[in-house]
């Protein structure tokens, strides 16, 4: 059977270049940490890899259309970092591109069923709302939230008997999502300030917006380690212990180094979660 054929045509573009323009880092980030969840919570493997991808397609649509939508001010800031920018891309490319894995998104996330679809297409509308208007509000931080906090529902809903996942994942989710935006935007303020961006991030501030970051991420972890129901683990106190000093190390650093901190706190979250699956499946 031949394969379908996308539903947008791509214009030719450079596949380096597209990918670039993905946001890859983050998207890996997302669709690690939710092939995690999936694996942790007992999906199996076919239903483990159908999160991933997934996951995978709506992360894809969000940072192309990131891109997209900020083609504009990022040619006015000089971007070189930006394939859709510098003209390495064509602007046609990466919106068909977004629209591509978006349509792909869709079916997958409905295979599950619908209650776990549901779930996941309105935490990628969250991403699509933020890129489209909220990015440039007060309320920036919501649609992160949001996001990262259905992830562990479409995880869970599609599940026998498709329950919901305990309050203390679903915060811990959130909260991360939350921290990964403000410190996400830490080395733009100054450049999304003059486009006219004024995110709560921007409006914050970079040093309160680096504490922000690092008291959302640390609630995440702390929400990880004494959530579950029964006693803390052994391990639960030296990692609550080195995330803070992780965090405090990176929170004001230049660059993107807070948040590779943020990310280096996911990473250790996952593992973290890991280990509290393993010894208390009865916490989904």
């Amino acid at each position: 059977m031949p394969a379908p054929s996308p539903a947008f045509p791509l214009p030719t573009a450079p596949v380096g270049g597209l990918l670039r323009a993905c946001h890859p880092l983050p998207a890996a980030a997302v669709t690690l940490f939710a092939a995690v969840l999936a694996a942790a919570a007992g999906r199996g493997t076919a239903g483990t890899a159908l999160t991933a991808a997934a996951v995978a397609a709506g992360q894809l649509s969000v940072g192309w259309c990131n891109d997209r939508v900020d083609l504009t001010r990022d040619r006015a800031a000089g971007r070189r970092d930006k394939p859709l920018a510098t003209g390495g891309v064509p602007a046609a490319a990466g919106t068909a591109a977004a629209l591509t894995a978006l349509a792909l998104c869709v079916p997958l996330s409905l295979a599950p069923g619908p209650a776990a679809g549901a779930a996941h297409l309105a935490g990628v509308a969250a991403a699509w709302a933020y890129n489209l208007r909220l990015k440039a509000t007060a309320a920036s931080w919501l649609p992160y939230a949001v996001a990262f906090g259905l992830l562990p529902a479409f995880v869970t809903l599609g599940l026998p008997g498709a329950p919901w996942p305990p309050p203390w994942l679903t915060g811990a989710a959130a909260l991360l999502g939350a921290g990964a935006h403000f410190a996400n935007v830490l080395p733009d303020i100054a450049d999304d300030l003059a486009a006219g961006v004024r995110g709560l991030p921007q409006r914050l501030g970079a040093r309160r917006a680096a504490t922000v970051a690092a008291l959302l991420v640390l609630g995440s972890a702390a929400l990880l380690v004494l959530g579950p129901p029964g006693h803390v683990t052994p391990y639960g106190w030296p990692l609550l212990t080195l995330t803070g000093a992780l965090l405090l190390g990176t929170s004001r650093a230049p660059g993107r180094i807070p948040f590779l901190g943020v990310l280096a706190v996911a990473g250790a979250d996952v593992l973290l979660l890991l280990a509290r699956s393993a010894g208390h499946a009865a916490a989904w």
